[in-house]
């Protein structure tokens, strides 16, 4: 008989958002006339930009035209668009990175979880805690930690608290570590990294010859001119970091999949046999044998994002959902709770009122003002007594969660 993969029996029982649905599920079907606000997934409401859509249709168009159709494109994806990336949100900022540095896939989600394929199972890694749940299960599934504990904590891996005690800043790990997951704005707190943060982490990985799994999927919501957009802003972060980018969250592409990850030439690792080793080109064999590219049509749409016009309209999708940020902040504190981010990033991160914890603080809110969040616990041991509310809806229906919020917890 076949054997299975043992280390996926180490999951915990439900995949966060899985659970979520379930109890969701559950609650509408007793209640049929429920009108349920989610604010719980971090999906994007808003259609797509016109910009965009008009550079797909475009783009189809050719598809359907013999002398302009496309069939397998380049696994690391089209040179207009990777050097639009490189262009625009990188040289623009006075960032070296090249295009040819960066490959298009189908989304953050994906790569931050196949990055590991290219790394041994020796390496001790290290996450934030709360976290976003993907880093932690597809090191589980590799076989890189030991059980879970009681408080959902994996052995085997090192665990970085992010509190309000802490002011959400992660404390470099007392024992050494090999790769380290950072986001920023981080999700699930919606908070952000300042420069003397960031180079704090990029001097510790060159002096542990460590490298930083660094998750930008949010930089578009930063608008402190403090904040840094990308971890290269910081000198040496090319000898150290691999960066993670997405166009779900500020283009809308959460439905159509494009995103990209940028591993730079000059960032090295080290072979059993301690021999140095670049990274860029195992990425590479690891990207070119197990995906096959990204839709042309997609990645016509992805370069219209750095047209005028698509820059604008992206810049006022974005407005929009951190004015949906602000007017959730506001209301919570108008009633006394304690919250953090939502100010740089289109998450809302909440200290549960009354001593609940978050798993009753979702219920509370399902059954009795029929709104959905995400507990804080899910993400992580650091994340209890704390609630996730994310700003991607219609502002009707955040201006009415903010009424129903306001009524359950004064």
């Amino acid at each position: 008989m076949a054997r299975i993969n043992d280390h996926f029996l180490k999951l915990k029982a439900g995949y966060l958002f899985p659970e979520i649905g379930r109890r969701v599920n559950a609650f509408c079907e007793e209640n049929p006339d429920a009108k349920v606000i989610r604010l719980g997934i971090g999906d994007v409401t808003e259609p797509l930009p016109p910009a965009i859509t008009e550079a797909m249709h475009k783009a189809i168009d050719e598809m359907a035209d013999r002398s302009t159709f496309r069939g397998y494109g380049p696994e690391q994806g089209y040179d207009f668009l990777r050097t639009a990336i490189a262009d625009n949100d990188y040289q623009a900022r006075g960032v070296n990175v090249k295009a040819d540095e960066i490959f298009i896939s189908d989304g953050s989600k994906c790569d931050t979880g196949n990055i590991i394929d290219i790394f041994g199972q020796d390496n001790k890694v290290a996450v934030t805690d709360p976290v976003y749940p993907v880093y932690v299960d597809t090191n589980v599934m590799a076989g890189r930690t030991g059980e879970a504990s009681s408080s959902g904590q994996y052995s085997g891996l090192v665990y970085l608290p992010v509190t309000a005690e802490n002011d959400f800043t992660p404390e470099l790990p007392s024992e050494s570590v090999d790769l380290i997951y950072l986001c920023y704005p981080n999700n699930p707190t919606g908070t952000v990294a300042t420069k003397e943060t960031l180079k704090k982490w990029v001097d510790y990985a060159r002096e542990k010859e460590a490298i930083i799994l660094f998750d930008a999927a949010y930089e578009a919501y930063i608008r402190n001119p403090d904040i840094p957009h990308s971890i290269y802003e910081i000198p040496g972060a090319r000898d150290v970091a691999i960066e993670f980018r997405s166009f779900s969250k500020n283009a809308g592409f959460t439905g159509t999949r494009c995103a990209f990850t940028v591993v730079p030439k000059d960032l090295k690792g080290r072979a059993a046999d301690g021999e140095l080793v670049d990274i860029h080109p195992l990425w590479n064999r690891r990207h070119s044998t197990k995906f096959n590219g990204v839709p042309y049509v997609i990645q016509r749409g992805a370069e219209a994002a750095y047209s005028p016009a698509g820059k604008a309209q992206i810049n006022e999708l974005v407005r929009f959902y951190l004015e949906n940020a602000s007017l959730l902040r506001k209301g919570l504190e108008a009633v006394g709770i304690d919250v953090y981010g939502g100010v740089d990033a289109p998450y809302v991160w909440l200290k549960t009122p009354r001593g609940l914890t978050s798993w009753e603080f979702f219920d509370r809110l399902l059954q009795q003002a029929h709104l959905v969040g995400t507990p804080g616990s899910g993400f992580g041991a650091s994340g209890e007594g704390y609630f996730r509310l994310s700003a991607f809806n219609s502002r009707e229906n955040v201006e009415e969660a903010v009424k129903r919020f306001q009524k359950v917890v004064s």
